[in-house]
This record gives C-alpha cells, sequence and structure tokens, in this order.
C-alpha cells in the first residue's frame, strides 16, 4: 500500500515538472514506513507510519488525491523547483517557533506551555465590542498563528509598529491564504479578539517579556445589516515592547509553506520549530524522545497511552511539514527523532 502512495505521489510530483529524481527522493521521504535505528543499534524494523495523506479523506471509490491533497503536492513542487523570492519571505517570534498557542480550545483563562529553556504563558482578557468588557477566550488554531506570522512579516519588512491588516476580512483572509466562506469570518473575528485582547508572558534563558502583543485593535463589529466595510479595523498597533523583540528574534520562513499547512496548527508548529532549530544543529544531532516532544507540542495528551496517541497524531503532520520544508533532515528512530543539521527554508542571503 505504501508503495502505491509513493509511486502516486512522485507521479504528482513530476506531473508538476519536478525531475524525475528529485520527486522520487521527496516522495519517498514524507511516504516513507522505514524507521531507522538509533546511532548504536544493529537491526532497523520496519513499521508502517501515516502518509502525509492518510488523514485526508479520499472520494469513495476514487483514486484521485483529495482538494487537500493536490494544494500540497503544489506547494511542495513549487517549493522544490523554485527558490524563495522576497514575496515568499514571512517572519515569526523566535519563541513562537519553540512553544505555540493552544492547538484546541482552551476552558480555562490561562495556558502554559514549556519547551526547554522557552515558556508561553497565556492570559485570556477583555474586549470592548461597543457596550463595555467582553471577556475574550484564550486564541487557539491555526488563525492565530497565520495571522501573527502576516502582522509579524510586515512588523518587519516595514521596520513598523502599525500593520495593516486589509481593508476587510476578506482582504485579511486572502492575506493569509484563506478561502472566504462564512464560518471562517466567524471563526476570524472570535480569533482576532482573543489574539488582541490576551496578555503574553515570553520567557527563554533568564529573559522574560511581559504585556501584549497588541496595543490597539479596534473590535470588530458586528453589522448583519449593513456589512460595513468601516466596521473591518484595517490597522493593528503592536506594542513597543512586543515589537522590539520580535525584531531581535524575527526567524524567516517560507509563506509557500505557510500556506499549504494552513489546515493544521500542529503542522504549522512542526513547521517553524524545524525552521528555527534544524539549521543551529552543528556535528551529531541530538534525539529527542516522544515524551519531551509530547511536552513540548501537546500537553493534552496524558495517560498510559499519552506517547502513543501523541506519536499517531504528529506523524502525518511531520510528513506533510517534510514535503515543503524539503531540505529538513529529520529521522524517525526507535522512541523519538533525530535531528540533523539543515538549512533553513529560506537562505540567510534572502532575509
Amino acid at each position: 500500500m505504501r508503495d502505491i502512495q509513493e509511486d502516486r505521489y512522485r507521479s504528482q510530483l513530476i506531473d508538476k515538472g519536478v525531475p524525475f529524481a528529485q520527486a522520487a527522493e521527496i516522495a519517498r521521504r514524507t511516504t516513507g514506513a522505514q524507521i531507522s535505528p538509533q546511532p548504536g543499534t544493529k537491526h532497523q524494523r520496519a513499521i508502517a507510519q501515516p502518509t502525509p495523506f492518510q488523514d485526508i479523506e479520499q472520494p469513495k471509490g476514487s483514486k484521485r488525491l483529495s482538494a487537500q491533497a493536490e494544494k500540497l503536492i503544489r506547494a511542495a513542487a513549487e517549493i522544490s523547483l523554485k527558490h524563495p523570492t522576497g514575496k515568499d519571505m514571512a517572519f515569526t517570534h523566535a519563541i513562537f517557533c519553540q512553544v505555540g498557542l493552544p492547538r484546541k480550545m482552551v476552558n480555562a483563562r490561562e495556558f502554559l506551555r514549556k519547551s526547554g529553556t522557552a515558556w508561553l504563558n497565556v492570559q485570556a482578557g477583555y474586549l470592548d465590542e461597543g457596550a463595555g468588557p467582553v471577556p475574550q477566550p484564550l486564541p487557539y488554531g491555526a488563525l492565530p498563528r497565520l495571522a501573527l506570522a502576516h502582522v509579524s512579516t510586515y512588523a518587519v519588512r516595514h521596520k513598523t509598529r502599525e500593520i495593516f491588516i486589509g481593508d476587510s476580512a476578506a482582504q485579511f483572509l486572502e492575506l493569509m491564504g484563506m478561502d472566504q466562506d462564512g464560518r471562517r469570518y466567524s471563526a476570524l473575528r472570535k480569533q482576532m479578539h482573543a489574539l488582541a485582547a490576551c496578555r503574553l508572558q515570553l520567557g527563554i534563558s533568564g529573559r522574560t517579556f511581559n504585556g501584549q502583543a497588541v496595543e490597539q485593535f479596534d473590535a470588530w463589529l458586528a453589522n448583519r445589516n449593513t456589512r460595513q466595510r468601516a466596521l473591518w479595523p484595517g490597522l493593528m498597533i503592536l506594542t513597543e515592547h512586543f515589537y522590539n523583540s520580535l525584531l531581535e528574534g524575527a526567524v524567516p520562513l517560507d509563506i509557500r509553506a505557510l500556506h499549504a499547512l494552513k489546515g493544521s496548527a500542529l503542522a504549522l508548529d512542526v513547521y517553524t520549530w524545524l525552521a528555527h532549530r534544524l539549521h543551529r544543529i552543528e556535528g551529531r544531532g541530538p534525539i529527542l524522545h516522544w515524551a519531551s516532544l509530547r511536552e513540548q507540542f501537546a500537553q493534552e495528551y496524558t495517560g498510559s497511552e499519552a506517547d502513543k496517541n501523541f506519536k499517531d497524531a504528529f506523524l502525518p503532520q511531520l510528513k506533510k511539514v517534510l514535503a515543503v520544508y524539503p531540505q529538513a533532515k529529520v529521522q524517525t528512530v526507535r522512541g523519538g527523532l533525530l535531528l540533523r543539521g539543515s538549512p533553513p527554508p529560506i537562505p540567510p542571503k534572502g532575509r
């Protein structure tokens, strides 16, 4: 079954113009089922792993890949064939590459995530929606991650705290590579309000940032009768402290990869993490065990099967990330992942 999927994926890449050898390598990396041995072990064990498309529902009776899988293939082909240009560059804060916002809705008013010496604490806030303070939830999912990447990119490119976020919700969704169905508008409003209202604490190696990322954001007021464009705030102002720390620690990303992974908060977190970490590795790379990876990415998995359940969710997203980050040297070994030094997705000279 794996060979059929690998052949199909390779053929799709070749159809997009990727040379045969390169297409074969990408297909092998992103659909391979072989677990490599840890250094010092003598035997390998073949274990079936999820392919990048296994969690994407296929039409019944059809051998064609879904629209989501096609988009991922197109992005992988373009990234493999075309070096990133200036318009392909995106940025995000280094801390968010190590510890991310909640991936799913959190009922509590506070969220803490740690990874090594880095940690993130998010506290839900209040926003005036026209008639006084309204408690906001904690931001979660892919939308606030993409929004933060967009505003961070604009801030770094233009060296300004005043971020243009479009003249309308539709334009902002387009800037983030999202479609514009009705559910997106509702989710965008909720997540942008939550992001603008929340208080952040970011810490690493003895330094702590206390405050909010957003200094000013006029609430997106609902007006179903007129749908006036003026009700969408066209400007977001970052706090000076967050802006300065962003300039010091902005990590270059490929926006084509972000758009290809936009359907999964976990995939976005894995991509930004690898983009930040792999090019810093020197010599023999580290092996990260599933328990430590779960602590970093998904503390919500608990119980006796926590590591296994996390691994089952993590591997399909890792495969998608490797499809759009072809330079990444990541191996699945017994008990975890082996990371090796790799070029960043955006070459240093392109920054």
